[in-house]
Parts: C-alpha cells; structure tokens; sequence
C-alpha cells in the first residue's frame, strides 16, 4: 500500500480548502444552516460544478468523475474541517452507492448524472434508529433472518410497500423519523418491508420527492444544525423498486454502502476534529495568564499532544479504510471518539468564553455528538467490529477471548 497522496488528490485537497476558506467560515456556515435547505445552495451548485463534488466516486460512464472512496473521504476530510451544510454526506455516500450498486441500467442512467451534476440530491431513508444497523455497522445487514426488524419490524411498524394494484410500481405507507438530510433531497432511497409476515424481506425504493402524491417531509430540530435531519410520513406514496427484488442483494449492497459512509464519515470527522485543534492552539497561544501565554504550561501542552496524537491516528485510520474497506467501522468509532474528545477539550481550554453556546467550539461539539447518535455510538461500532474479526467465542457475557 502507498499511503502517498497523488497530485491529483493533493490538487483536490487545495483548492477544496482555499474555496471553503473563503467561503465557509463560522458566519457563513450559521447563515446557510438557516435557510430553508439547510445549506448554501449556491456554494453546493459551485462544488458540483468546479469541483464535481457530489459525482467524485460516480463512474464516468453516468457522469461522474470517476474516481474512488479515497478521493471522496479527502474531500470530505476538508468539508469536515470547514463543518460545511451539504447533502455531500447523504446523496455521494449513501444514496449513489446503492443506486449504482442495484439500479438497473435504466435507473443509473436516468439519477446519476443528476447526481453527479449536483443537479440532483438524495439520501437513504431508514425507520426510526437502524441506519446504524442497517448499514451493517452496528448490527447485522438487513436484520438477518428476521427481515430486517431494523427497519422496523414485519407486518406493522416502520415502512411497509404493496405492489400497487391495476398498474406497475409500488405503494408505501409509514414513516421515517430521522432522515439526514430527508426534508430537501430530491430522491429518496426507501428501505422498506414487503411480503407480508410469511416472506418478510426488507428492499429498497425510489420516491421521486417532486412528484410523489401522499408525501409529507418535516424538517426536524436537531442537535448539529449543520446536519438537518426531516421527518418523512408516506401516505400511500407511489414508488420505484431499486434494482430487482432480492433481499440478498439488497443486504449486500447495504453492507458495502455502509462501509463507504463509515470512511467517508471518519474521514470527515478526522478533519473536524483537526480543525478544531488548531483553531484550540492558536487561541492558547495568544491567550495569556499570569504574564504568560497558556500555551506554554505543561499541563496544557499534554492536552494538546494527546489531541494531535488523536487527530492523527483517527485520519490514518479513515484512509486505510478507503483502501481495506473492512476497517471501516473502527476507522469511524476512532474518528468519532478523537473528535468528541478534542471538541470538548476545546471548550475547556478557551475558558469561559468557550462555555458559551455562541463560540464556534460548540459546533465541533453538536456535529461530534449528533454523529454518534447517528451512526454510533463507538463502543458498538467497536463491539461489532471485533465480532467480525471473531476476537470473542460464542458464548455470551462470559465468552472468553479467541486465541
């Protein structure tokens, strides 16, 4: 393995972070959160189409850039720094994988070039609280022989499709209570149940959000502003099954979908968290007490040693995931865990002004918290990964270390 960056990805890198620079700062980010998107559409519409952002691991074939995760979790990485509102995160990571995966020709030529344009936005819309587990991070994919009662269980609960009667296509009905970036994508990618209890199977579906009758989107109030989560309520919703119907090709797709997301997301929180380093070092620097920068103090400087060894450990992490995908789930639980730490190390060491919920530290701290909810929390997506490795015997509480 090179763990080198290319030209190219370097090239990315800067021009990236010269743009948010200008463009992203702690003003910019509360103004776009604001909005009725939640983000600056304008600045998303100049990502996609200066940078191709949103269709950087897209094929070229569909429009995209044609690159690969790695490209994707750099980018993210200086998103993450900027805590830049976008649907980058939802519709590159979660939502264009799965259509690639399992679309059918059709299908990935009509939605990914839009897509990759930035014409186009999208997220995965999952019941309640399995995207986790849906995604095979902290739990197994598609709920193994249960149908997917992550998703929200067999005859009732969550979201249940119906073959639509008299005519082709199908029918949702149910709701999604946390759907990142679920109030303004154009495309929703459903998963939802069908079979009844006797074949329960857990699928994924297509709802075109500016079309679709009996669809009701709420944006909800959320910790991180910067990461808008909607409501989603389907009233007999007519919809599009992605691909064809297999539960196992859909559990698959989920699992290497999941995978993606976890070293793109702890590529971006690896960023965050050294952004929030830097901007605690530059203010011990300048911040002075008993006619001396605190900087200098041992005790702090410990802390901040131990932040940079975190925040370097956890980017390491996030790019040998992209090139050893199964590493991803400890990728992120280390990425999650260095930015929580560092952002309210952050807090501590601005004193009392960062106690107040004004300063920028907060923001570090909401996005660090809000990802765990989310995708978290880490000592699960820890437990799970050392399932997967098969560090533990079967056996319950008092199974005993394999060696």
């Amino acid at each position: 393995m090179d763990a080198a960056f290319t030209a190219e990805q370097d090239e990315i890198r800067r021009t990236l972070r010269e743009l948010l620079a200008r463009h992203c700062g702690p003003d910019e980010v509360r103004a776009a959160v604001r909005t009725a998107e939640g983000y600056d559409a304008v600045l998303w519409r100049r990502l996609a189409r200066e940078l191709g952002l949103p269709g950087l691991a897209t094929p070229e074939a569909y429009g995209g850039v044609g690159c690969g995760t790695a490209e994707l979790a750099l980018a993210c990485e200086e998103t993450g720094r900027a805590l830049l509102p976008s649907p980058l995160l939802a519709t590159a990571a979660l939502a264009a994988p799965l259509i690639t995966a399992l679309g059918t020709e059709a299908q990935r030529t009509a939605l990914l070039p839009a897509i990759a344009a930035g014409e186009l936005t999208a997220t995965l819309a999952v019941p309640g609280t399995g995207l986790s587990t849906g995604l095979g991070l902290t739990g197994d994919e598609a709920g193994g022989d249960t149908g997917g009662e992550w998703a929200g269980g067999g005859r009732a609960g969550g979201v249940q499709a119906r073959p639509a009667s008299g005519e082709e296509g199908w029918r949702l009905y149910g709701e999604a209570a946390q759907v990142l970036d679920g109030h303004s994508a154009g495309l929703l990618v459903v998963a939802a149940h069908t079979g009844g209890f006797p074949r329960s199977r857990t699928l994924l579906f297509l709802v075109r959000t500016d079309t679709a009758s009996g669809l009701v989107r709420t944006r909800q109030t959320s910790m991180d502003e910067t990461r808008p989560l909607g409501r989603i309520e389907l009233r007999d919703t007519e919809a599009e099954l992605l691909g064809v119907d297999s539960a196992d090709e859909t559990s698959a797709a989920l699992a290497a979908a999941g995978r993606t997301a976890a070293a793109v997301l702890a590529a971006e929180a690896a960023g965050a968290a050294a952004s929030a380093l830097e901007r605690t070092v530059e203010y011990v620097k300048a911040r002075e007490q008993f006619g001396r920068a605190i900087g200098s103090f041992q005790a702090v400087k410990h802390r901040l040693a131990d932040g940079y060894v975190r925040v370097q450990a956890a980017r390491s992490a996030a790019y040998y995931a992209t090139w050893d995908p199964t590493a991803a789930g400890l990728a992120l639980a280390q990425a999650l865990e260095a930015l929580r730490i560092t952002a309210g190390e952050a807090i501590q060491l601005h004193g009392g002004i960062g106690f107040t919920w004004e300063h920028e530290a907060h923001l570090y701290f909401k996005r660090a918290t809000a990802d765990e909810l989310l995708f978290g929390p880490v000592h699960r997506l820890r437990d799970r990964a050392a399932h997967q490795a098969g560090l533990f015997l079967a056996g319950g509480a008092g199974a005993e270390v394999a060696v």
